[in-house]
């Protein structure tokens, strides 16, 4: 069974668009016009969500963080004509995925929704050898994939997760953002370093007063302070 993809756009010919090429790749897609529509679809079907980020009605930030809001771990790949570090910023932060500005190569899209899905993939069959790291008030389960800080589960994007369990699991071990990179997002081909600095400060805010913990080293990259 191939893969189903929803796009969610309120500009007909780029739904048009996308939805004829992925079904030309062998994708299962289906268009909505807007975030409420899609709202009403069967989410737990779809393997990636195509969202654009400025609609009529509910924005596609909007879209994204109620879905995360609600535990919803389905990824999301921004569709946008804006492009600044703080869109990029905003776009992470509200829990996409990936980020895509307008106008867009076909190829590109295609291949960042098939890198997407075989990342989701992956974290979801990983096995880890310990089953959580302690740190005081923090508890990250590697086999739920799951962080509680002060026994409330703080909700985090797969790639959020794999981040934090990578910097944990070797506390005090200073990892680039190339290694970050190469852990976190495998073979995606289209990550910058920039990304990885974005994903870092989601991450820390959603820890809040813990966020400290996870110290950037100019020059070098990023550890876990135990």
């Amino acid at each position: 069974m191939q893969p189903k993809i929803l796009i969610v756009d309120d500009d007909p010919s780029i739904c048009e668009i996308l939805e004829f090429n992925f079904w030309n790749e062998g994708f299962d897609a289906e268009c909505a016009y807007s975030a409420e529509e899609a709202l009403t679809k069967p989410l737990s079907e779809f393997a990636v969500i195509i969202l654009d980020v400025m609609m009529g009605g509910m924005s596609g930030y909007a879209m994204a963080e109620k879905l995360r809001t609600e535990g919803n771990p389905i990824p999301i790949i921004f569709l946008t004509a804006k492009d600044t570090e703080d869109d990029l910023l905003a776009g992470f932060s509200s829990g996409g995925d990936d980020y895509i500005s307008k106008p867009f190569s076909i190829k590109e899209v295609v291949a960042r929704v098939k890198a997407v899905i075989k990342r989701a993939e992956q974290a979801t069959k990983t096995e880890e050898t310990s089953d959580k790291l302690i740190f005081d008030k923090i508890v990250i389960y590697n086999d739920k994939k799951e962080l509680f800080i002060d026994n409330k589960r703080i909700t985090l994007t797969k790639t959020e997760f794999e981040i934090l369990a990578l910097l944990a699991k070797s506390p005090d071990k200073t990892f680039s953002r190339e290694n970050i990179i190469d852990r976190a997002w495998k073979e995606t081909t289209y990550v910058t370093e920039r990304t990885v600095d974005v994903h870092i400060t989601r991450l820390r805010k959603k820890m809040g007063e813990h966020g400290r913990l996870i110290v950037n080293r100019p020059g070098y990259g990023y550890k876990f302070d135990n």
